[in-house]
């Protein structure tokens, strides 16, 4: 994702992590590298995302290496619900439900069920599948 994760572009977010739920992709990875902000709107967006993946005893890890957008999460207590990791190739080499709170242990997952979703915004600040925002599966 690059750009902002505000009240502008929130819906959109919003829409796509329910979508893929909805498509049977219960482990994603929000790769955040570019972002250079997120509100509370954004931040409410992606615990949404949390709760409906792990309602399907899924995830939804974040990727962020940025002091800034890090900060918020500290502030908000929110390092303690999602695993952050400071780069996807960390996120995507642990198992899928890495920081999953769940009841049951699944068995072991493989890699490659991870849903990757990036957001480009500096165009048009999409995340639909196009080429201004892309959703992969497995490894980049």
């Amino acid at each position: 994702m690059s750009g902002e994760i505000d009240v502008y572009t929130a819906p959109t977010l919003r829409e796509r992590l329910n979508e893929l739920v909805s498509e049977g992709e219960y482990h994603l990875v929000v790769d955040m590298g570019g972002v250079d902000f997120l509100d509370s709107t954004g931040l409410g967006v992606l615990v949404g995302g949390l709760k409906r993946a792990r309602s399907h005893e899924g995830s939804l890890q974040l990727v962020c290496d940025q002091e800034k957008i890090l900060k918020v999460f500290r502030i908000t207590g929110l390092t303690k619900v999602f695993p952050i990791h400071s780069s996807l190739g960390e996120a995507l080499a642990g198992p899928p439900n890495a920081g999953a709170t769940t009841e049951s242990s699944p068995e072991q997952p493989r890699p490659d069920e991870h849903v990757t979703i990036s957001l480009d915004s500096t165009q048009e600040k999409t995340l639909d599948g196009t080429a201004n925002g892309e959703s992969f599966r497995g490894t980049p």
